[in-house]
């Protein structure tokens, strides 16, 4: 279905990729041009944060600014906008990561070393993940019901967590989302390699909420572990 045999003056049967799998070649650059460029303008602004020392928003604007931009996205998804609303997206997210390292650096004693590890591992699992669906073009859209349902449980789990301070529910919130982030970076992944995801934009933001969410479940995991 990918690749169709095409037989040359010499005789020899070669293989050529087809429309769809040109097609689903260029959604994936793009998508990773986009990516990089989003999470180096995520970095800075988490950075600029940090220097000036900026406040957490709370978690109402918090949610307010996420899902409000993110509605704004899918809205003109195939506007020229809807870049500029992506930068928007994660440059407030960004925002939100500068104060919650800063507490990492103040409250942890080893914080510089949390946050690095945490870094390191969120950047590997995430090439692991999608050179093992480039690698294998696996449809892994099996997984999607699972992993929907699965993020809205832990959306609500972890609002709970919050809003009634309970510690121990919120390190099993983290724990869910390492483990639901993983599985989206590779059902999202395959979507786009096997044609599920043909705009750029939706499958940029989707990467990027999920590393996100891997960094900063497993900064709540092993912050914890290294106060213990």
């Amino acid at each position: 279905m990918d690749r169709l045999p095409i037989e040359t003056t010499t005789g020899r049967i070669i293989d050529v990729p087809t429309a769809a799998t040109a097609a689903a070649g260029r959604v994936l650059r793009n998508t990773y041009m986009l990516l990089s460029a989003t999470l180096v303008w995520s970095a800075l602004v988490a950075g600029a944060a940090m220097t000036l020392n900026l406040p957490y928003p709370g978690i109402v604007l918090t949610l307010v600014g996420y899902y409000g931009l993110l509605f704004a996205i899918m809205k003109l998804r195939e506007s020229a906008w809807s870049v500029a609303l992506v930068f928007a997206l994660t440059g407030f997210m960004g925002y939100t990561l500068g104060p919650l390292l800063n507490h990492y650096l103040r409250v942890i004693p080893n914080g510089g070393s949390v946050i690095m590890t945490a870094l390191g591992i969120t950047g590997i699992t995430f090439f692991a993940l999608s050179a093992y669906a480039i690698s294998t073009r696996r449809n892994f859209q099996f997984m999607g019901s699972f992993l929907f349902v699965g993020v809205i449980a832990g959306c609500l789990l972890g609002l709970a967590a919050a809003l009634f301070h309970l510690p121990g529910l919120s390190l099993a919130v983290s724990g869910l989302f390492v483990l639901l982030s993983s599985g989206i970076i590779l059902w999202q992944t395959g979507e786009i390699i096997n044609g599920g995801e043909t705009n750029y934009v939706l499958a940029t933001v989707s990467l990027y909420v999920q590393i996100f969410n891997l960094f900063t479940s497993l900064l709540n995991l092993l912050g914890y572990s290294s106060r213990n």
